[in-house]
């Protein structure tokens, strides 16, 4: 496989190709940041065109934020943010050489977009996913061009994560392999490369941490705070558990849960009561102001909920 790699010639992506990113929320506003600040044109798109301007204007805040910080020049600060067009997805899909999903965890509504996007996207366009859990093969399978799909796990926050994770279904070519990980590298990123399996690398490491830290708070071992100053102290982690999993959302905590319990049929993949119950109470995290702790305006944790 890896000399096979080595002779795959992948298309080379430039300024002159569209990247068109469907899901304008925090992950989908992160990569067309990243995308945009390396020169691509981004087409941020959602079902409505009020959620992808919503999604510009997240953008346009951190930059300000960089360039107020000497950390971006003025000029290079109006470049990024003429490279980012607001749309709709439907409007998107035929402009792009690369759709890269960035939608909500949920299986259904990406196989849906899949399907969408197959069919009004050009016949070469690369279609990937940041999903993740959900199967690549799944989703290549409801295309006409399930060798140029493949998962592109980008790590939260996007701008910041080093991190990114190519998943190849059971159909990706090595061309589109090559491809994508030559586009990640160009943005800065390290690479790895997992098979299609659910959770993949970075997940299946991360969610029954994640699960067994909410267990222990939910049997009251120990507070908020102390599983994870636990973490941050006794394992070298730059965030707890519990302080990560408000910053990805609960719910996408649950969602990918649930896919690893499912897809697995493995219990040591089950959410925990507690995180259900925050779900439902539409306590999420960071993004809500309440999740395991509450957070300011600005998404500064206050104290534990």
């Amino acid at each position: 496989m890896q000399g096979a790699l080595r002779k795959a010639r992948p298309m080379q992506l430039s300024e002159t190709h569209v990247i068109a990113v469907i899901g304008a929320g925090q992950m989908g506003a992160g990569i067309a940041q990243v995308c945009a600040q390396r020169g691509y044109r981004v087409l941020l798109a959602d079902s409505a065109l009020e959620r992808a301007t919503a999604g510009k204007i997240s953008i346009e805040r951190q930059l300000a934020r960089l360039r107020d910080k000497g950390k971006l020049e003025p000029a290079e600060y109006e470049a990024v943010r003429a490279r980012i067009e607001a749309s709709t997805a439907d409007e998107a899909y035929p402009q792009a050489d690369l759709v890269i999903e960035a939608a909500t965890e949920n299986r259904e509504l990406k196989l849906a977009l899949f399907e969408r996007a197959d069919a009004l996207s050009k016949p070469d366009a690369i279609l990937a996913s940041n999903t993740s859990s959900v199967s690549i093969t799944l989703l290549a399978a409801r295309t006409r061009r399930p060798e140029r799909v493949l998962g592109l796990h980008f790590m939260n926050p996007v701008p910041v994560m080093k991190l990114v994770e190519l998943v190849r279904g059971q159909q990706t070519s090595d061309e589109t392999l090559a491809t994508l990980r030559a586009l990640a590298e160009g943005l800065g990123k390290t690479v790895i490369v997992s098979r299609d399996r659910p959770g993949f690398l970075v997940n299946r490491m991360l969610i029954p941490f994640l699960n067994e830290a909410c267990f222990a708070l939910d049997e009251g071992v120990g507070s908020a705070e102390d599983i994870d100053q636990g973490a941050r102290l006794g394992l070298n982690h730059p965030l707890g558990p519990l302080e990560l999993a408000d910053l990805i959302g609960l719910d996408t905590v649950l969602s990918i849960a649930r896919v690893l319990e499912q897809d697995f049929g493995d219990p040591k993949y089950r959410p925990p009561v507690l995180l259900k119950n925050l779900v439902a109470a539409g306590h999420l995290g960071r993004k809500t102001k309440r999740g395991f702790y509450t957070y300011d305006d600005q998404g500064a944790k206050v104290g534990p909920a």
